[in-house]
């Protein structure tokens, strides 16, 4: 099986092939996406949780660090969003820093107990400390609305300075989603591609020989820890406002296990883009299959189960082996003709 380790580095440029692909699709898709059947709103769900798994998959693949309860801080974000919106005032920069600091609070203090454990030992306190948070939700009826949750979320104007711009419309805030998931892809691909990136890999690689070379692989794992519950957030915040609600049910142990399926089966183990693929192989699922059946989560989860017993890598290590074996076809069919006509 192929690792991240296994895929060259490109120095941190953005500027690649798969950028290129990736910004396309982001900006086409309002204009394809209902002539295909599909909605509007789909295609800003499908950024917003992108952006959820990506800022995951600097913890999940590139780590090694198994968060199984990081359903959490994308709720909190939610909730945070949600409450300064409606208890302090209607701002949309200040609901999604308010988003972006409760998470980043709430993934300090976890990261603090967690991150002197690895393996087994960290999923079980990850998923541990998530249903306190989701428990909370739902018991903290009077902040939270229990399990009715906070109802009536408004999407506040974009202001710039003198600027004020209208995205009530579900148009307007795709392309608002799309620019902050574009300036955070740009951000996560310089932070793994940087020297820190490659300090994340031999933390997965095998940490005691980490912390011999001399890095200070707690303080790492917590930091690594507080930016992946930053962006989980700053994702939930932006969520709240698209569903102009939150519920305890984003918090809850299923919706995390989901984001680690789709990491999985995308491929974030191998690839930085591994969870794009994931993302959007579920809301195909999803949408499409589950237009046909109403038992489309069963043929996702075959999916996830086959894909893990025959192509662990998933989707993303499966295109990079098919890459790295094209050339050398090419190479053996060329070769032959190449001599025969030098002959």
């Amino acid at each position: 099986m192929i690792s991240l380790s296994d895929i060259p580095a490109r120095g941190g440029s953005p500027f690649t092939r798969s950028m290129g692909l990736f910004v396309l699709l982001l900006l086409t898709a309002p204009f394809w996406l209902e002539p295909i059947g599909l909605y509007q709103y789909l295609g800003m769900e499908i950024a917003i949780w992108i952006l959820f798994a990506l800022g995951f998959n600097l913890l999940f693949g590139y780590t090694g660090l198994h968060s199984f309860g990081h359903g959490a801080y994308l709720g909190i974000g939610a909730y945070a969003f949600g409450l300064f919106q409606q208890n302090i005032t209607i701002s949309l920069w200040g609901g999604l820093l308010a988003a972006i600091t409760a998470a980043t609070l709430a993934g300090a203090l976890v990261g603090a107990f967690v991150s002197h454990r690895r393996g087994i030992y960290f999923a079980l306190m990850t998923i541990a400390f998530g249903q306190v948070f989701w428990f909370a939700a739902i018991k903290l009826h009077s902040i939270t609305g229990g399990e009715d949750g906070l109802l009536g979320i408004p999407r506040p104007d974009l202001v710039f300075g003198p600027l004020k711009l209208d995205i009530s419309d579900n148009g307007a805030l795709y392309w608002f989603v799309t620019i902050v998931l574009l300036v955070a892809v740009l951000a996560l691909w310089r932070l793994v591609n940087a020297p820190f990136g490659r300090v994340l890999q031999a933390i997965r690689q095998n940490e005691t020989r980490a912390r011999f070379v001399g890095y200070n692989v707690w303080l790492i794992k917590w930091l690594t820890f507080v930016v992946s519950a930053a962006f989980a957030g700053l994702a939930g915040g932006l969520f709240a406002m698209a569903q102009e609600s939150a519920y305890p049910d984003v918090m809850s142990l299923h919706q995390s296990g989901l984001i680690v399926m789709m990491v999985l089966v995308g491929g974030g183990l191998v690839s930085f883009w591994g969870p794009v693929f994931g993302v959007l192989l579920y809301f195909i699922a999803r949408d499409i299959i589950g237009g046909l059946t109403e038992t489309w989560l069963l043929w996702f989860g075959l999916m996830f189960v086959i894909m893990v017993m025959v192509r662990p890598e998933g989707m993303a290590g499966l295109f990079h082996v098919l890459r790295a074996r094209l050339p050398l076809r090419s190479r053996k069919a060329v070769g032959p003709a190449a001599q025969a006509g030098r002959a």
